[in-house]
C-alpha cells in the first residue's frame, strides 16, 4: 500500500514534464564564451560573399562594390578565418556557408580567360613592350634609367606631364625618334614612344590622355593604344564604366595586330576590364607569362601592392615571350615590361 502510494506522485510527474526527444537533434545553444565567435564569423562573411557574387553576376555593381573588387583574392582571409570561428563557435549551419563562401571567392580569384592561345602565323620580329605610369612625372628619372637599360622599342608613359614629355623624347630622339602624345599637366599628360613610324594618330576622349597611332612593325600595320582611364574611385564609378567603354568601343572593328598598355585603373576582377579583353578578342600578356596576379600598385603608402592594374594587351597577333615588372622609384607603380612575337605571314 505505502509503495503504491509513493509511485503515484512519480507518475503523475512524468506525465507533466514529458521528455522533448526532438530537442536532442538541433543544435545546441550557444555557449556565452562562443556566442561573440558566431558573430564575427557571420560579419567576416558579409564582403566576401558580397563581392564573390558580383563576380559570379560579371558586374561591377556600385560603390564600394568596385573598390573591394581590387581585393578580391585577399578576401579569402575573412572568409578563411569565418570557417575557423564558425567551427569553434559549433555552429554546423554557419560553418558551411563559411566554406561556400571561401570556395567562392577562390573560384572568382583564378585567373581570367586561358593561359594558352593559339597565335597565327610564324614570328616575324620581336617588340619588347615597356608601359609606365611615373606618377605626375615624379618616375621620370627613374623610367629613363630603365629605357636605356631595357632598350624597348615601344614605351607607353602615363602621368607625364610636359616637362616628363621632353626629357623623354630629348633623352631617346635617336632610339625612339617617333611619338604620340596628349601634351597636359598632372596625371593628364600621357607620351607613346616609337622606334617605329607612327599614322594615323588618333585620341580616345577622356579626362586623362589616351593616344594611340599605327606603327608599321616587320612590314605590318600595328595598332597601338595607350590606356589611362579615370580610377574608380567614389563619385566617379560611372566615368571610369565609360571611359573603359570607350576603350573597348576602340577596339571593336580592330582586325589587324593591335597592342593596349597602359595603367588601366582596373584589374581582371573588374567586368568592365574583362568587356576590354572579350571585345577587342585580347589577351593579358601577364595571364599568358602566369603572372597575372603580380601586384602593381600600390607602391607608396601604408598597404603593400594587391592589385595589377597595370597591363600590356594583345591580339592573336603576338605571343609572350618573357613579362617583367619593374620598381620605378618615384612612383606608386610598377612598370610592366613584355618581351612580344610579332606573328605573321612572311
Amino acid at each position: 500500500m505505502d509503495r503504491a502510494l509513493t509511485a503515484e506522485p512519480v507518475a503523475g510527474n512524468s506525465a507533466k514534464h514529458p521528455v522533448n526527444h526532438s530537442a536532442t537533434h538541433s543544435e545546441p545553444p550557444l555557449r556565452p564564451r562562443r556566442r561573440p565567435a558566431a558573430w564575427a564569423a557571420g560579419l567576416l562573411l558579409v564582403v566576401p560573399a558580397v563581392i564573390s557574387a558580383c563576380r559570379f553576376l560579371d558586374t561591377d555593381g556600385i560603390s564600394p562594390v568596385p573598390q573591394l573588387l581590387s581585393l578580391l583574392p585577399w578576401l579569402s582571409v575573412p572568409a578563411g578565418l569565418a570557417v575557423l570561428l564558425a567551427a569553434f563557435a559549433g555552429r554546423r549551419a554557419l560553418t558551411l556557408l563559411a566554406v561556400v563562401v571561401l570556395g567562392a571567392v577562390g573560384w572568382s580569384s583564378l585567373p581570367y580567360m586561358p593561359q594558352l592561345v593559339h597565335a597565327y602565323g610564324l614570328p616575324i620580329t620581336e617588340v619588347t613592350v615597356l608601359a609606365a605610369n611615373v606618377e605626375y612625372g615624379q618616375g621620370t628619372g627613374a623610367l629613363t634609367e630603365a629605357i636605356r637599360r631595357e632598350r624597348p622599342e615601344l614605351v607607353f608613359v602615363s602621368e607625364c606631364d610636359p616637362a616628363c614629355g621632353r626629357a623623354l623624347t630629348t633623352a631617346f630622339a635617336a632610339e625612339l625618334p617617333h611619338h604620340a602624345s596628349v601634351d597636359a599637366g598632372g596625371a593628364s599628360g600621357s607620351v607613346l614612344l616609337s622606334a617605329y613610324p607612327l599614322t594615323d594618330e588618333r585620341v580616345i576622349p577622356a579626362a586623362m590622355g589616351m593616344p594611340g597611332a599605327t606603327a608599321e612593325i616587320g612590314g605590318m600595320p600595328v595598332r597601338l593604344q595607350l590606356v589611362h582611364p579615370l580610377p574608380p574611385v567614389p563619385g566617379q564609378v560611372d566615368a571610369w564604366k565609360r571611359e573603359l567603354g570607350r576603350i573597348a568601343d576602340a577596339t571593336r572593328h580592330e582586325t589587324g595586330p593591335l597592342l593596349l598598355a597602359g595603367d588601366f585603373n582596373a584589374s581582371q576582377d573588374h567586368a568592365a576590364f574583362r568587356r576590354v579583353l572579350d571585345v577587342g578578342h585580347l589577351s593579358d600578356s601577364a595571364r599568358l607569362a602566369n603572372t597575372s596576379r603580380t601586384p602593381t600598385w600600390p607602391m607608396e603608402g601604408p598597404l603593400p601592392p594587391f592589385a595589377q592594374i597595370d597591363h600590356v594587351l594583345v591580339s592573336r597577333d603576338f605571343t609572350v615571350r618573357s613579362i617583367r615588372f619593374l620598381d620605378l622609384a618615384g612612383s606608386d607603380h610598377r612598370a610592366v615590361l613584355a618581351s612580344l612575337d610579332l606573328r605573321g605571314e612572311r
